[in-house]
């Protein structure tokens, strides 16, 4: 398949396939040629020849319709334009623009620091011998943010993972119902305890634990464990599914467990 990047032809068959699937099946030329950029003789020409190679088929005069192969050349050409994008924002961009890091040590504007992750936050050490480096753009004394560009290599990050503790809504026990240990003996290992319901929070309180929050509590869990903090998310049994959508969504492994 032409990739929709290689030339100005096939991006602009790109945009009036998807112009003509927004539009379908009522498709007017004239408006698809403003919208692209194009004559409206010119237009007619392109949905002719996605006529003919089945991307599109005709239902009636300026009705059209976008066949599943049309679709499925979407899709592929779709594709193809977001992975530039993410190339282009991830690589390109990325180490062109300019993040907060917190110095380890002393550091002037122009050392070569190696960059890594401690305990969620991003850390910049003056010398270049880590695998991931950049370049520091302010001075910054240890224990301070410092500004740092032109990055490069990969640094070193373990994902993190979440373990949902289920407490039991106030019908049926609450936070009266499970032993305040077994909150304990869950959040022993956690470098992030988050929690959400009332009853969550009111378990947490009977084990002496203290949630660093208690509201959005599946986006920041999912936040930190992509930070590389594993996290335990205290959680009421009506609030779990919310919590494990956000999860999911975000791509972290997780465990549910009950109380």
């Amino acid at each position: 398949m032409v990739d929709v990047l290689d030339n100005k032809r096939a991006a602009t068959r790109f945009r009036i396939l998807v112009q003509i699937a927004e539009r379908q099946p009522a498709v007017s030329q004239g408006e698809i040629a403003e919208e692209v950029g194009v004559t409206s003789q010119a237009v007619s020409e392109y949905i002719r020849e996605l006529v003919d190679d089945g991307l599109v088929e005709k239902e009636g005069r300026s009705r059209y319709r976008v066949t599943r192969e049309g679709v499925d050349w979407l899709f592929h050409a779709a594709d193809n334009v977001r992975r530039f994008a993410d190339h282009v924002t991830g690589d390109v961009l990325a180490a062109m623009s300019e993040d907060a890091y917190i110095a380890t040590d002393d550091i002037e504007e122009g050392d070569t620091v190696s960059l890594s992750l401690d305990n969620g936050h991003l850390h910049a050490t003056p010398g270049g011998d880590g695998p991931a480096t950049g370049i520091a753009t302010t001075d910054a004394e240890a224990g301070t943010d410092v500004g740092v560009t032109s990055f490069e290599g990969v640094m070193e990050l373990e994902p993190g993972s979440v373990t949902v503790f289920q407490v039991p809504s106030v019908r049926t026990g609450g936070s009266r119902a499970i032993d305040a240990a077994t909150v304990t003996d869950a959040c022993d290992d956690a470098e992030l305890v988050v929690a959400t319901g009332v009853e969550a929070v009111v378990a947490c309180r009977r084990a002496a634990v203290e949630p660093a929050v208690t509201f959005a509590v599946g986006e920041v869990a999912a936040d930190a464990a992509e930070h590389g903090l594993d996290v335990t998310a205290i959680a009421t049994t009506d609030a779990v599914g919310r919590v494990t959508d956000a999860l999911r969504d975000a791509d972290v492994a997780y465990e549910v467990l009950e109380g």
